[in-house]
């Protein structure tokens, strides 16, 4: 069983640093995705914090999330370049290669191209003296860019090798975009993939996709959504991409659970996706079928 290529996300989980990071590890994880919260909101402090990241000896998949940073001027953009440096600062200190940067949703942003692709080569340029890769990913809510072929578009314009594209599958599926468009991405320029499933029934109207995306978000085959999930990783599979997996789910009645039991439903998930899902990546015509998903139990 191999499950190398998948990753926790600290905000499935409640309680101290350290405990979150020893369960992750405890479980057969080897990698984390944390946040600027995870760092600042360490109760000894900022070193303190990622002094434990770097004793658990999980590799930080990336660090999240640079928000509202492209199309705004002025004292909003001087304030925003002192907060992306920070926290490529912090990224770098982690040991972390990967800076996550969603899309804008300010009513301040500017909605040119031209605008948003200046600033997200400045925003890869940044990074480049620390070794710290940008993935920008399209939010539903997006002002501008609420696609990931959109945001892709911008990112072949800037024309930077350390910026690149995050794609999550609850974003996608929310904005019921195609996932043929994944053929138009070259893999070595996905720089992460974030999964989750969902209960909708049908994809949210757009003002219930923040509330979900923010509190109930489920491990990949816990939702409805397990065919979804399943031909999304085999399609960037076939495309080449061989990078880094984080589950990224929110979910409010998960942080009332105590931690092995949450970090086991994710060691299930894990176990589908390489075992069932993987493995099974290029299956004769006709002759899909899923096995049964992690149980919701």
């Amino acid at each position: 069983m191999k499950i190398d290529e998948f990753g926790m996300d600290t905000v499935s989980l409640a309680g101290p640093l350290q405990s979150r990071l020893r369960t992750m590890k405890a479980a057969g994880f080897s990698q984390v995705m944390l946040s600027a919260r995870d760092l600042v909101g360490h109760p000894q402090g900022l070193q303190e914090a990622i002094d434990l990241v770097r004793a658990s000896e999980l590799r930080v998949t990336g660090f999240r999330a640079l928000r509202d940073f492209e199309g705004l001027t002025g004292t909003l953009h001087a304030y925003k370049v002192d907060i992306a440096k920070s926290m490529i600062e912090m990224c770098a200190a982690l040991g972390c290669k990967v800076l996550l940067a969603c899309s804008s949703t300010s009513r301040q942003a500017a909605t040119d191209s031209e605008s948003l692709v200046r600033d997200l080569r400045k925003l890869a340029l940044l990074a480049i003296p620390h070794g710290v890769r940008v993935a920008y990913e399209a939010l539903p809510s997006g002002r501008t860019v609420d696609r990931y072929a959109r945001a892709w578009d911008l990112i072949g314009a800037a024309d930077c090798p350390n910026l690149g594209i995050g794609l999550n599958s609850s974003q996608i599926f929310a904005s019921g975009e195609s996932l043929e468009d994944l053929e138009l991405l070259d893999p070595l320029r996905v720089f992460l993939v974030q999964l989750s499933d969902f209960m909708w029934q049908e994809p949210p109207a757009l003002e219930e996709r923040g509330a979900t995306a923010e509190a109930f978000r489920v491990f990949p085959g816990e939702g409805i959504n397990s065919e979804g999930l399943a031909q999304l990783v085999m399609s960037l599979d076939r495309l080449g991409y061989r990078g880094d997996y984080s589950f990224d789910v929110a979910n409010d009645d998960y942080l009332q659970l105590p931690l092995p039991t949450v970090v086991e439903r994710a060691r299930r998930s894990a176990v589908w996706l390489a075992e069932d899902v993987l493995q099974r990546s290029v299956p004769l015509p006709g002759a899909l079928r899923l096995r049964e998903p992690p149980s919701q139990a």
